[in-house]
């Protein structure tokens, strides 16, 4: 347990370095090619004062370091300038309601503490940009970390699950984790969340994956495992010798509130939008989704303002960002079709399947406590272990050894890499990336596909597991990490298109 303790103590602090490196890596690589070429586009830095009077501030003062400021302020780029507005303003128009709220609460209030200070030196705008950037940053590294810890307990490999983190902090969408970009507060908080509630801590997990919500759309779907993991708690409860009810009808509850509590968020910032937008004016002055049966503004927004919509990317003159999304797509669908080919009859059932055997077995293999309970360690779980247990079925030991001895294919200077991870655990990952990548695909812009795919574990688990095989694909999945990073930094910080 020691020597356990001191490996994961060296790992934690090889990846906090790898960490760190790799963002002052990204950030001088913007400062970089932000001083050797011309943006662009220029008008990023302009910036009309507020419309609501409550939000105006007063002229300030000239800064004492205008370049300095000036310099913040032209690096907010892209979506960046509208986490910058609303932090300063508030959402004043109906397409920044785009934009969730965590990133620009966070930014105002680190500028209005910690920051304060700078902003007779280098404005009020700046100190929003600066703001934005240390969070971010930071909460990258901390992202990183609970990626590691989660790839430890899911993978039951540190090796694997140093790399997956490593290559992590080298993702292709780096950039945007290093930018006033949500991502690197979404990544933190989701990956955090699943490492709590794999470690048992679901009301804390809860709470993490609901702030995930609050800080990009997508955050919702975190309430899959939720609910995937209450189907699991009620095949337990059914099938145990003393089956309870209550129980059953406590679980049900439990899954419930608790991906309720996970919408809560983004249901809210939906009724905060027809609020502002829809109430106390008169029909005429409605917008379209105010008169809906179900005024979502959200969906309404990326739809009017972005053209978003099932299949509406499938233009010709679109095929260069479906080029530029290639690569992530393809290494999604090729974690996705490689874990399910390991353990094709556990994907079919989705992890649920009873077999007769087990079935029989469920009420002999309880084992009696010493004031006669039955033990909850004796429900039985459809996995690997549990098949190999049973020696009387052929058919199904045969199946358990061949998944037992699954090993990513060696070169010849390397041992084989052995899995060690439990399919039934692996499922709703698998299962959350495939919605992801037929959403990425099929109804939004295609190329945001790298930054809206980069906070899902199984890529970098499968990635992982490819560069500690040895095979000449791990090179190109770190070729292409680094081309990505290069690209996307003189891209996306002189604000051409990117992703």
């Amino acid at each position: 347990m020691r020597a356990s303790g001191n490996r994961l103590g060296a790992h934690t602090r090889r990846l906090l370095r790898y960490a760190v490196a790799s963002r002052f890596l990204v950030v001088a690589l913007i400062i970089f090619w932000r001083s050797l070429l011309s943006p662009y586009d220029t008008s990023a830095s302009i910036n009309p004062p507020c419309l609501s009077a409550t939000n105006s501030s007063s002229p300030l003062p000239p800064v004492l370091l205008p370049r300095v400021g000036s310099a913040i302020e032209r690096s907010i780029v892209w979506d960046g300038v509208y986490f910058a507005r609303i932090a300063e303003c508030g959402y004043e128009y109906e397409q920044t309601y785009a934009f969730l709220p965590l990133l620009p609460l966070c930014v105002t209030i680190f500028s209005k503490s910690v920051f304060a200070p700078l902003v007779p030196l280098i404005g009020y705008r700046a100190v929003l940009g600066l703001s934005g950037y240390v969070i971010n940053n930071i909460a990258f590294v901390f992202a990183a970390f609970y990626l590691y810890r989660l790839s430890v307990i899911v993978m039951k490999d540190e090796k694997v699950a140093l790399r997956a983190a490593i290559l992590f902090c080298f993702n292709p969408a780096s950039v945007f984790y290093s930018s006033v970009y949500s991502e690197s507060l979404f990544a933190v908080l989701s990956i955090g969340g699943l490492y709590h509630f794999m470690n048992g801590n679901y009301n804390y997990a809860t709470l993490w994956l609901a702030l995930s919500g609050c800080a990009r759309s997508n955050g919702v779907l975190n309430a899959g495992y939720i609910c995937y993991h209450a189907m699991k708690q009620l095949k337990e409860a059914y099938f145990s010798r003393k089956r309870s009810y209550l129980l059953i009808v406590t679980i049900l509850l439990a899954g419930a509130l608790r991906s309720i509590f996970i919408f809560g968020p983004f249901i809210s910032f939906q009724a905060y939008g027809y609020l502002n937008m829809c109430m106390g004016r008169s029909v005429a002055e409605l917008r379209p989704w105010c008169k809906a049966r179900l005024p979502l503004l959200y969906n309404y927004i990326q739809s009017h303002y972005w053209g978003v919509g099932f299949l509406r990317y499938f233009q010709v003159k679109q095929l260069p960002n479906f080029l530029l999304a290639s690569p992530i797509l393809s290494l999604a669908l090729c974690s996705i079709v490689y874990y399910v080919k390991l353990w094709p009859e556990v994907f079919l059932s989705l992890g649920l399947r009873v077999s007769q055997k087990e079935s029989k077995m469920v009420g002999s293999s309880l084992s009696t406590g010493p004031e006669g309970q039955a033990s909850t360690a004796g429900i039985l779980e459809y996995s690997a272990t549990n098949l190999s247990q049973d020696s009387g079925d052929l058919k199904l030991r045969k199946k358990t050894v061949r998944r037992e001895k699954m090993v990513i294919e060696p070169s010849k200077d390397k041992a084989p890499e052995r899995l060690q991870c439990d399919p039934v655990v692996i499922l709703p990952f698998a299962l959350h990336l495939s919605f992801m990548v037929a959403t990425a695909f099929f109804v939004m812009h295609v190329q945001v596909s790298t930054r809206f795919l980069s906070a899902s574990p199984l890529i970098y688990w499968f990635a992982s597991h490819i560069i500690g095989s040895g095979k000449r694909w791990g090179h190109f999945i770190w070729a292409y990490s680094a081309a990505y990073i290069f690209i996307g930094t003189l891209l996306f910080s002189n604000f051409y298109p990117f992703t």
